[in-house]
């Protein structure tokens, strides 16, 4: 029985790819679910572009503080050692090459890793936010995002025809259905959706995928 992930599912994952001390960026969305799911053991630093460093998971709205928010306006638990400071500062941090992990939400992402995140122009509507600086500036780029569009339009592309956020940059995308990383040689399928095959992700990515040698379903 084929089993698309959902998206705490697929914050999940990402949250996987953290590794202990690092820092990490969350976007709106998707993303942001992933400090909910730090593996046990691991120490992971968050970041936002409002001006805090250090928060812990997010909070519902009956138990959280209308001061203590991330970039997406989501309540997020205090931390000891958290920190505040201007979203000016918040930039240079990300500027200067100190974030080193972001998960970002997708529009479209290229076969080269290109990443387009903050406009539609079907629909005219886009804000870049800190997008643009998080794909030059940040360590590694992880994109989490549906396979395709609600109208079955592919979003894994061949090249982008969104406004673009950054060449090259993102590093690994987790969808719905699959993980793929993004490497010299191309796109390489690592991880498939319970019940997914290497044809079934294929037939819906417009780029050629290699398939890995030691494809396995997602776990988590």
């Amino acid at each position: 029985m084929k089993q698309p992930m959902d998206h705490e599912t697929m914050a999940m994952r990402a949250a996987r790819e953290l590794q202990d001390g690092n820092v990490v960026n969350l976007g709106i969305g998707i993303p942001g679910l992933a400090s909910n799911f730090i593996p046990e053991g691991r120490s992971v630093i968050f970041h936002s572009e409002n001006g805090v460093l250090g928060f812990g998971p997010l909070l519902d709205e009956s138990d959280g503080d209308v001061d203590l928010i991330n970039a997406g306006g989501q309540f997020v638990s205090a931390m000891p050692g958290m920190s505040f400071f201007s979203p000016a500062d918040a930039f240079a941090m990300i500027r200067s090459g100190h974030i080193d992990v972001t998960i970002m939400g997708g529009l479209q992402v290229s076969e080269r890793g290109d990443l387009a995140n903050w406009m539609m122009p079907n629909r005219g509507i886009g804000n870049v936010g800190g997008s643009m600086d998080l794909a030059a500036g940040a360590g590694k780029i992880i994109v989490t995002m549906e396979h395709v569009t609600k109208d079955g339009q592919m979003k894994i592309v061949r090249k982008c025809s969104y406004p673009v956020t950054g060449l090259a940059c993102v590093s690994l995308v987790i969808t719905d259905l699959a993980v793929i990383e993004v490497t010299p040689k191309g796109l390489v399928l690592r991880e498939v959706a319970p019940g997914y095959t290497a044809q079934d992700i294929q037939a819906v990515t417009e780029p050629k995928l290699i398939v890995a040698k030691d494809l396995k379903e997602v776990s988590l």
